[in-house]
């Protein structure tokens, strides 16, 4: 429980990350490994999103909901490698109550709007494979633009609800966090508030930001397999489950790195497992996105090839 002679002051006005500071002879390694990721997945998503706009054969609502996502990706993860490359570099890992506020805000808000964009694409192509006559009346462009802000602006409300409940805590030493950047329950252990309760918090949000979403996604796609088993024709069933396939693994590798992370209780022997998922969700699902969605996906890899005769030889 709180010290009540703390009053409700907070007493810390920045933190030190500790990160991968336990493995000092791997900073440079780890330095060099982040940058070509975080290279390599501003170029692929930035790729996709200039595909999406420019190719009008990608102007589909498939194609608008990958183009968010892209979009989504490269701010997600602007919003953690770079200050991560910077204290691998310079060793300097302080960052302000207020700098560490912001940053899990944006943080916590690409989570919950990719949760949301995830479910959006599950159901497009549920109406998509199972309703095709009235396919193009459900996906309308206004239809396209309200699922799509509706994600982006639900997951920026839900996520300062959060944000709100981190910047009461009191926060009286010690004032190292256990983690590569700002997020939830690392600073909830370190206040000097009651854990229990806030971890309480903790598990009820990621119950309706996260477990719901992926239940209603799972269950589309339950419903997408049953559709594609009952398509008489062999090449259809393989068209259908080679655009669901991409789009399942990337559901399944996001919700069930985040789902352990957030809804395991941390105990000692967890910390770390948890701290490799944290680098699964916020380094590697971005930059394997664009290339599970290109490299199985015949329509991206078309426009990929055209857009490539064209830069090279000026023509299609």
């Amino acid at each position: 429980m709180m010290n009540p002679q703390q009053g409700n002051q907070t007493s810390i006005t920045e933190f030190i990350l500790l990160g991968f500071g336990t493995l000092p002879e791997l900073q440079i390694l780890l330095f060099l490994l982040f940058l070509v990721i975080y290279i390599a997945t501003m170029a692929g998503n930035i790729l996709i999103v200039v595909l999406v706009v420019t190719d009008q054969h990608l102007h589909t609502p498939m194609y608008f909901f990958l183009g968010n996502l892209s979009c989504l990706e490269t701010c997600y993860t602007s919003t953690i490698l770079p200050s991560l490359l910077a204290s691998l570099l310079t060793e300097g890992r302080t960052i302000s109550f207020n700098g560490c506020l912001t940053q899990y805000y944006f943080f916590a808000s690409m989570v919950a709007t990719e949760c949301f964009l995830l479910l959006v694409m599950s159901y497009d192509r549920y109406l998509a494979i199972g309703n095709p006559l009235h396919y193009a009346a459900h996906m309308s462009v206004r239809s396209c633009l309200q699922l799509a802000g509706g994600s982006w602006t639900g997951g920026f409300l839900l996520s300062s609800i959060t944000t709100l409940s981190i910047s009461q805590l009191t926060f009286c030493g010690p004032n190292d966090i256990d983690h590569f950047f700002c997020d939830f329950i690392p600073l909830v252990k370190i206040s000097c508030n009651d854990p229990q309760m806030m971890e309480m918090l903790a598990f009820a949000l990621s119950l309706i930001l996260l477990l719901v979403p992926f239940l209603l996604t799972l269950m589309s796609y339950i419903y997408i397999i049953a559709i594609i088993l009952r398509i008489p024709s062999s090449t259809g069933r393989q068209k259908a489950f080679s655009t669901c396939s991409s789009h399942l693994i990337v559901v399944t590798m996001y919700y069930g790195t985040l789902l352990i992370a957030y809804m395991f209780p941390t105990t000692n022997s967890l910390r770390d497992f948890k701290k490799v998922l944290s680098v699964i969700y916020t380094v590697l699902t971005p930059l394997v996105n664009p290339l599970i969605y290109s490299l199985r996906n015949k329509e991206v890899k078309e426009a990929l090839r055209k857009a490539s005769r064209k830069f090279m030889f000026g023509q299609y």
